[in-house]
């Protein structure tokens, strides 16, 4: 399989990255371990989760994604051949974001407890929180470093002016810059990113993995009508897709996807990963087929008549 660096960073990665957000929700761990099992196997190395993961879900506290993880790594002793991404800030019982200094501090610890391991890869801020100044951070972000505790930071879910002024800071007061950012991006979801913020992450050479790159399920395919939208827990959050421009989207992933023999989902993920700024997008699978379809984008070629006619149809 062949690697991308990520950014300026000495982290290689497969050009897909593996969601863990279904890990402990609609993936129990048995299953998780299937996936991970599966996607390793096919030479994939990145991982991403967050220590929100899957609070949400019912009998859930948070956490329960980091902690599958942690006991597969420890079941396989793969530590060395995976790349471990999580997030930190999001509300997991305190009330609010939060990225400040003190609350960092706790929080890593309980993410390197429930993952098992004594360093992260990649540790991002999941959320901007405009309470909490960048240096201070920053400066929680590089304490970390230096004790060991996490190689590289991150951000997830800023804006260009929000990411410009992170980069300004950590030049000014010499603290580590963040070097990936976590965008959401696809087919549909183009305009947050194509522009201002891609350019600047080009611009800086700062790795961007992408999350939602099918658009919650609706690049799949399957949900056609609003009639479809009971078809999985995700449903209820796809039917802003369903207008003209979602339709017009289809139509262009089943003309490419008939042309490969590929599935809908798999040309919308390969869209996203031969796209300029891209290092690669975030994808989630509850089954064995979903994985393998996964694997399959990484595999797809695109021509540039493909990328014309998806280019097309998703124009803002």
């Amino acid at each position: 399989m062949q690697k991308r660096r990520l950014g300026r960073t000495d982290l290689d990665i497969a050009p897909l990255v593996l969601g863990g957000n279904v890990f402990g929700w609609t993936a129990d761990e048995t299953t998780s371990f299937d996936i991970l099992d599966r996607f390793a196997d096919a030479g994939l190395n990145a991982i991403d989760t967050a220590d929100v993961y899957s609070r949400w879900a019912p009998g859930n506290r948070g956490g329960e994604s980091e902690a599958i993880i942690g006991r597969w790594m420890k079941a396989r002793g793969n530590r060395d051949k995976v790349v471990v991404i999580t997030k930190v800030g999001s509300d997991m019982g305190q009330g609010r974001i939060d990225l400040s200094a003190r609350y960092i501090a706790k929080a890593v610890e309980d993410s390197l407890k429930r993952l098992q391991v004594e360093t992260i890869d990649l540790y991002l801020s999941h959320w901007p929180d405009d309470a909490v100044p960048y240096d201070e951070t920053l400066a929680a972000h590089q304490r970390l470093i230096e004790q060991g505790k996490i190689r590289w930071c991150g951000a997830s879910n800023l804006d260009a002016g929000q990411l410009q002024a992170a980069l300004k800071v950590a030049s000014q007061k010499k603290l580590p810059r963040y070097e990936v950012l976590q965008p959401e991006y696809n087919l549909y979801d183009r305009s947050s990113f194509d522009g201002p913020l891609g350019d600047l992450c080009i611009r800086e050479d700062i790795g961007v993995i992408t999350y939602f790159a099918l658009a919650r399920g609706f690049l799949s395919g399957k949900y056609r009508s609003e009639a479809d939208l009971g078809k999985s827990p995700r449903g209820g959050s796809i039917g802003k897709y369903l207008d003209a421009r979602g339709m017009r989207i289809l139509a262009a992933l089943d003309l490419v996807s008939e042309r490969h023999g590929a599935r809908q989902a798999e040309v919308a993920l390969a869209w996203v990963i031969a796209r300029r700024g891209v290092t690669a997008p975030i994808a989630s699978a509850t089954t064995i087929e979903q994985t393998d379809s996964l694997i399959s984008a990484v595999r797809l070629q695109l021509t540039a008549a493909d990328m014309q006619e998806l280019d097309g149809a998703s124009a803002p």
